[in-house]
């Protein structure tokens, strides 16, 4: 039998031949050969396995510190003790009721909570969480020597929950930098120091297990680790392993309190802005569009004639930016400052981050194809929003279409629901149990105000954009619905 000359013939004829010199130099070739292969094929990230997290520990833990916190609690809140207001009614008879041992009234007492922190220069600048420290009345920090200073309030930004203090020392302070988030990959090793359930310093390590989550912000981009994180923790840096912060340790998900290995830290890219701004202003300061935005499903996307679902779609235009840039309601944003848009979160936090007073480029998808609007960015913090209170409608004759019962707005109507003036549609007064209207979430109190992205006044407006859509050969059509002070698209299927 002929065989190609490969490896593997010449192996089992080396194997075969008498035992000597020859022959052992080729065993031993073999087994070189073989541990050679095994290293090349075995996972590169298995041999930058840290032998010891003890330099690392030595080298960041001066810039770690236990933040302790003390608020003034009222005595008679503590207590369940009502107050009557200064010159109420019988307040002496009151006061004497409360105090009728004779007994002197308690005293505001002194409520205490810990925390950790991380110092981020040299002249005492100390990045923690909001819910460490707000409304504390006094702020202190201890240093890792040991070293105890009263820390002042510079800003705070509830919706990342981060804060930044500042402390006075006659010497340089002991500080870390911040690295880059998004260059940390999941399965990366990351380490966590701070003041876990009141211990005092304390380290664990783990790794990346998630990044990009969301837990209830716009601007939330948390980093998901099972590095060990416990009430106390709050406010503490997530290292990487060059000692650079990648995160501030925020939260953890736990049915018990403690940890079960799901902590989330906000990524270092978003806190770095915040704190930027924290320093500057002692606020921050976000860009504002101007509009209200949901996301662009599969059956807006194909009512809309999109060839993806992706983008966001514009609900509501307020009075602001967008409206003066010429923005419309029914509008889908697909690109904003020279990026393409995802979904509503990408966009609300690129918005956030792209500055106060810039003109940007945004592409809208309007009417079928794409349109530039440049839009000068307001600032989010002083954007209001009234709200408005919602109540059911008032009876009117009902209409049935799509799996809805409907009726045409009247101004008593409009009254009762507190709707803005001028506002036209139909009240959605009942929905077919079953049917696609209820799965897409539409309730009775829901005001249609377009269909087919027309606007619709009566039931007959309504059919004629239903029989439109089937014409056009849409499978969906788009409507859209406001509940209360929230605006939104609605895609209902046509199949009968």
């Amino acid at each position: 039998m002929l065989h190609d000359v490969t490896n593997a013939p010449r192996v089992q004829v080396i194997a075969r031949r008498p035992v000597g010199v020859h022959a052992r130099l080729g065993v031993a070739m073999l087994t070189l050969l073989a541990l050679f292969a095994l290293v090349l094929i075995s996972p590169l990230h298995a041999q930058e396995r840290p032998g010891s997290f003890a330099d690392l520990a030595e080298e960041v833990s001066p810039a770690v510190v236990n933040i302790t916190t003390s608020t003034t609690v009222s005595a008679e809140l503590d207590r369940g003790v009502p107050r009557l207001p200064d010159g109420a009614p019988f307040q002496d008879f009151f006061n004497e009721f409360f105090n009728r041992d004779g007994q002197q009234q308690p005293r505001p007492r002194q409520s205490q909570s810990l925390g950790s922190g991380f110092v981020i220069s040299d002249d005492g600048y100390i990045v923690t969480n909001n819910h460490v420290i707000e409304d504390a009345d006094e702020i202190r920090v201890e240093f890792f020597s040991g070293l105890n200073l009263t820390a002042e309030l510079i800003g705070t930004d509830p919706a990342t929950d981060i804060a930044l203090l500042k402390v006075e020392y006659d010497a340089p302070l002991p500080f870390v930098e911040f690295g880059d988030s998004e260059a940390a990959r999941v399965g990366d090793w990351v380490l966590a120091v701070g003041n876990p359930l009141g211990q005092g310093f304390s380290v664990s390590a783990g790794i990346v297990s998630a990044r990009g989550r969301a837990l209830q912000g716009n601007y939330d981009d948390y980093i998901q680790t099972d590095a060990a994180i416990n009430r106390g923790n709050s406010g503490g840096p997530l290292f990487n392993m060059d000692g650079a912060v990648i995160g501030v340790n925020t939260a953890i998900l736990s049915p018990t309190g403690g940890s079960i290995g799901i902590g989330f830290a906000m990524s270092s890219n978003v806190a770095t802005r915040v704190i930027d701004q924290l320093k500057e202003f002692g606020t921050t300061r976000r860009g504002w569009l101007g509009v209200r935005i949901q996301d662009v499903t599969e059956d807006v996307a194909d009512a809309l004639g999109l060839a993806r679902a992706s983008g966001a779609m514009v609900t509501e235009v307020m009075e602001g930016p967008a409206r003066d840039a010429g923005m419309l309601t029914g509008d889908v944003i697909t690109s904003f400052d020279g990026g393409s848009v995802t979904d509503t979160r990408d966009l609300v936090r690129r918005v956030a981050d792209a500055g106060v007073g810039r003109a940007v480029e945004v592409v809208v998808y309007r009417d079928g194809q794409d349109e530039v609007v440049m839009v000068t960015l307001g600032l989010r913090e002083e954007a209001g929003s009234a709200a408005r209170p919602s109540a059911a409608p008032a009876p009117a004759a009902p209409a049935e279409v799509m799996g809805m019962e409907m009726a045409e707005l009247t101004e008593a109507m409009r009254e009762e629901m507190a709707l803005p003036v001028g506002t036209m549609g139909l009240v959605v007064r009942g929905v077919e149990p079953g049917s696609d209207a209820e799965a897409k979430g539409i309730r009775p109190g829901d005001v249609i105000t377009e269909a087919g992205q027309a606007p619709v006044t009566t039931i007959a407006e309504f059919s004629e954009r239903v029989d439109e859509a089937r014409e056009a050969g849409r499978r969906t059509l788009l409507l859209m619905v406001r509940r209360g002070d929230d605006p939104r698209f609605v895609a209902l299927s046509l199949q009968e």
